[in-house]
């Protein structure tokens, strides 16, 4: 088998894996910080013990997130040598960033977070959570940058070494940082990340209502996560429109292939559905004519650049670009769906009594899971063949003395490692989730069920 297919298999599934834990990392840490803040501001007690009880769970999703993320370090050495010898000044200095600003932070204040509740003060154990929750952030700051840079290069100049190697020099540090993708897609992968937090709380909170128990607990939960995935939903819209233009303007063959747009030029309709020909360049399926180019130019006569505008070496691998964007916009739609309906039914406690609704928030949690992991394939297979785009095509960045039986056998054992690890993570999350929330966590003393 091909070693440069192996090497991209590998890697998919080594990240995809791990980023099932930073977006929700990311999305409960906003959420303690917001819960323990209404905690010091009323003095309510059920917010306390809501705060203890998603922090045991945050513990735990810190701790495989940290596990899982490790093995891509030594992917980058060894699948990946060419590639990691070329970026290597890049990616030094904003790995070392994410080192200064985001680990030490978030690791430094985390023993504060899990363990300080009955050692330190509330404000001081809130310090500690507002940190934790800046670190996760910082950290995607950073990742983002790096990748960003992948796909929208700025802030340097190739250099050759002596044995004739190019590689990748930074001149301008803060135009690397701010290159022209990095600003929309964090902001994008943020709100992602708030809707996975949010909707991880809604589902444990549904579940609850459903079965009768932690019933105070879980009505106060609900109505934090819905907040926060009414605001996640708005700003998942707005800042995925910002990046659809970004795309279109700076990697218009990643762009034809999300939307299915085929002529050279001409007025782009929005393809609603559809199924993509690669070898015919043609988009079977159900399409609102000139809406694309209104949504992008202003003007639905407005041409846009399509597939046949392009070498096809330069193009990415269309139908599969396609639909994972189409899923990820329609989970999207789903998860604001759901939300509205939660918003209309909240007054005067409908919500909680509609139990076709629970259910659906229950089933959900997957929702914003799903739609971050077709959103990085999105980018990442539309990106391709470019592992820089525009600089260096991934064939070019394999490792040359890799061979396909070493790939095989280290996929075969990063499978298991990570689906036992899944295993026990969706033990210890469900043993936490059927013991709930601790008496001894409510202020008013072990006697109180929540």
């Amino acid at each position: 088998m091909d070693v440069g297919w192996l090497a991209r298999l590998q890697f998919a599934l080594t990240i995809g894996f791990h980023y099932i834990y930073p977006p929700l990392s990311i999305g409960l840490g906003m959420m303690l910080v917001v819960i323990e803040a209404t905690s010091l501001a009323t003095k309510n007690p059920i917010y306390h013990q809501m705060a203890r009880f998603f922090t045991r769970i945050f513990g735990l999703v810190f701790a495989i997130g940290v596990a899982t993320g490790i093995v891509m370090e030594f992917e980058f050495g060894t699948n990946w040598a060419a590639y990691s010898r070329f970026v290597g000044d890049v990616f030094g200095s904003a790995l070392a960033a994410e080192g200064l600003f985001a680990f030490f932070l978030e690791s430094g204040f985390l023993a504060l977070l899990l363990f300080g509740w009955d050692r330190i003060g509330p404000r001081l154990h809130f310090l500690s959570t507002v940190a934790v929750c800046l670190g996760a952030h910082f950290s995607a700051i950073w990742i983002i940058v790096a990748n960003s840079w992948m796909q929208t290069p700025a802030g340097y100049h190739v250099v050759v070494d002596a044995a004739g190697r190019p590689r990748a020099e930074i001149t301008d540090f803060w135009a690397l940082v701010f290159n022209p993708s990095s600003v929309d897609r964090l902001l994008h992968t943020l709100v992602a990340a708030w809707a996975t937090g949010a909707f991880f709380v809604m589902s444990i909170a549904a579940y609850y209502l459903l079965k009768g128990r932690h019933e105070t607990f879980a009505r106060a939960s609900m109505r934090f996560g819905l907040a926060l995935a009414a605001m996640a939903s708005l700003g998942s819209i707005a800042s995925g429109d910002l990046s659809a233009r970004l795309v279109a303007t700076y990697q218009p063959e990643k762009f034809a292939a999300m939307e299915g747009v085929m002529e050279a030029s001409a007025p782009a309709g929005l393809h609603v559905v559809g199924w993509v020909d690669g070898a015919n360049q043609h988009v079977t399926g159900v399409e609102i004519p000139g809406l694309l180019s209104t949504m992008i130019a202003g003007d639905a006569t407005a041409p846009l650049p399509g597939i046949k505008a392009f070498p096809p070496g330069d193009l990415p691998p269309l139908n599969a670009t396609f639909q994972s964007f189409h899923a990820m916009v329609a989970l999207g739609i789903l998860m604001a769906g759901l939300v509205v309906c939660g918003l209309v039914l909240l007054p005067q406690g409908r919500l909680f009594r509609a139990r076709w609704l629970l259910w659906a928030f229950v089933g959900a949690v997957v929702a914003p899971q799903m739609a971050n992991q077709l959103g990085w394939a999105t980018a990442e297979i539309g990106r391709q063949p470019w592992i820089v785009y525009k600089v260096m095509r991934t064939i070019d960045g394999l490792s040359p003395v890799v061979s396909s039986p070493q790939v095989i056998f280290s996929l075969v054992l990063f499978t298991l490692v990570y689906l036992s690890l899944f295993a026990v993570f969706l033990f210890l999350l469900n043993e936490k989730i059927q013991h709930g929330p601790l008496a001894e966590d409510h202020p008013g003393g072990a006697g109180h069920r929540a």
